[in-house]
């Protein structure tokens, strides 16, 4: 009698043990819908798709998106690097994974970008969409209207960090997209998504993605992303051998079954990828500024396009002048007296008639931002007026005469204006972007006359990319950088720093 009471006491314990094992099964465990896809950044081409265009929570991939708008708005002179940024009570109170802002608290603007894109702190997200739009609302339709240019077909942002919400939705496809205008759009910002460590201000953070970028040979980033709802997910880019490979999963169990998946996806990737590759860059969309608060309820909104403080007014490229036949004589003269001649030769130049050239930036090579360590003697590239005869003095550098043959304003050449003194200096900064080559060597030569006590032995360059030139004066030290930086910001003109890239 009692061996048979046994057996329902048996069955009753497997059933207490199931119901016990499904409530204690964390709800991660659970199969979130997967997805993945695979790029050759190099070209563009599909590699890999398995249900890339379905719309799934993208959870924290969302943080690329607002880290891109927010390099796009320092790009546009609408914020500084280091500018304070006051913590509301709304972005203080997001969820973790935090930096632990306090409300009210002032923080710089960079610091909250490492904590965004190494720990993928909501706060700081929040943080940043509010510092550039006002409100997280104006913020999303931002977002939206961005990733709408961008080519990202199947996605809807509804917040700056990817918590889940109603709504908010995106692909695997139009993840590894906005990767790839990560990479290339922003490139003196990748750098970010491969820092194991980061000091964000209040403390130091480490990267949610470490052990694959420790593990996986030429890893260098992107983003994590993990809500119950999303499992677990991740974009990732590799290069190796001169290919470069992004890959995009959604809806992995667990950090380690996720990053073997997108291991093995990569390494699809590099076996798939041809060796030689035309480089086709994506284009990076038109800056459109600011959203107006006022229209934000229907999603997208009127755009108010921002004037950079730093910009002259506007004029077409002048006209190339005839090259000589023989090379132009070296010049020995103090710096002082090179400036205004250089600025004497602008003014004429700018009486000539003036025309728009056509324009190819599709096959627009970016030149590099720091120079190779032992360039130190570089060819200039300038036209100074022959009638401007400076006299000889003690102090004095000498500018090399441009070869016989090279077309003056080539828009494919990197233009260096001044001989480095930088050393082992790779700090610089940047103050501003300018539609023709003719503008940016302008502005470089005005602030460099006004500010030649904190800009004295950097090297000005400009720097095609595929929107226009940027201004730059590189070969500086951090502190000397930081320096020059705030003089600038504080006389309202655009400046930001520009980190090693080695």
């Amino acid at each position: 009698m009692r061996a048979r009471n046994k057996q329902p006491v048996r069955w009753g314990l497997v059933a207490l043990a199931a119901l016990w094992m499904m409530v204690i099964v964390p709800l991660s465990a659970a199969a979130a819908p997967y997805a993945a896809f695979v790029m050759d950044a190099r070209s563009g081409e599909v590699l890999h798709a398995r249900n890339a265009d379905t719309r799934l929570h993208p959870a924290s991939l969302t943080k690329m998106m607002t880290l891109y708008i927010v390099f796009e708005a320092v790009e546009n002179g609408e914020i500084g690097l280091d500018d304070q940024v006051k913590i509301s009570s709304h972005a203080a109170s997001e969820p973790p994974s935090k930096l632990g802002l306090r409300a009210g608290q002032n923080i710089r603007l960079r610091y909250l970008i490492r904590a965004a894109a190494v720990k993928s702190a909501n706060d700081a997200a929040t943080a940043l969409g509010e510092a550039i739009e006002g409100s997280e609302a104006r913020f999303a339709a931002r977002m939206n209207r961005t990733a709408k240019a961008l080519g990202m077909k199947n996605t809807t942002f509804k917040n700056a960090h990817g918590l889940t919400e109603s709504g908010h939705q995106s692909t695997a496809r139009d993840m590894t997209i906005l990767g790839r205008h990560l990479f290339f759009d922003y490139p003196e910002y990748y750098n970010l998504f491969s820092r194991i460590t980061a000091d964000a201000g209040v403390r130091k953070v480490y990267h949610t993605n470490r052990k694959l970028l420790s593990s996986y040979k030429g890893a260098d980033g992107i983003k994590t992303g993990y809500t119950r709802a999303a499992g677990f997910n991740l974009t990732a880019s590799a290069e190796r051998g001169g290919k470069r490979i992004i890959a995009t999963v959604y809806g992995g169990r667990s950090t380690a079954t996720r990053n073997a998946k997108v291991a093995e996806l990569l390494d699809l990737g590099f076996a798939e990828a041809k060796t030689h590759v035309a480089l086709n860059k994506p284009s990076k969309p038109p800056y459109m500024g600011k959203i107006n608060g006022d229209d934000v309820p229907g999603g997208v909104g009127k755009v108010v396009r921002l004037a950079s403080a730093a910009a002259v007014k506007s004029s077409l490229r002048p006209v190339m002048r005839p090259v000589p036949e023989e090379p132009a004589p070296v010049l020995v003269a103090d710096k002082a007296d090179i400036e205004n001649a250089i600025l004497a030769a602008q003014e004429v130049a700018l009486a000539e008639p003036e025309t728009e050239p056509e324009r190819n930036t599709a096959e627009a090579e970016e030149a590099e931002l720091v120079p190779e360590p032992g360039s130190e003697m570089l060819t200039a590239a300038l036209d100074v007026n022959p009638d401007v005869t400076p006299e000889l003095r003690p102090e004095s550098i000498v500018l090399a005469s441009r070869e016989v043959g090279t077309p003056r304003g080539d828009p494919e050449q990197e233009i260096v204006e001044r001989v480095s003194t930088s050393g082992g200096r790779h700090w610089g900064i940047t103050v501003g972007r300018y539609p023709s080559q003719y503008k940016a060597r302008k502005v470089l030569l005005q602030i460099a006359l006004n500010e030649m006590s904190t800009l004295d032995g950097s090297l000005r360059k400009v720097l095609k990319r595929n929107s226009g030139y940027d201004a730059n004066f590189m070969g500086m030290t951090r502190e000397t950088a930081e320096l020059a930086c705030r003089r600038l910001q504080a006389k309202k003109i655009t400046c930001f720093m520009i980190e090693p890239t080695g």
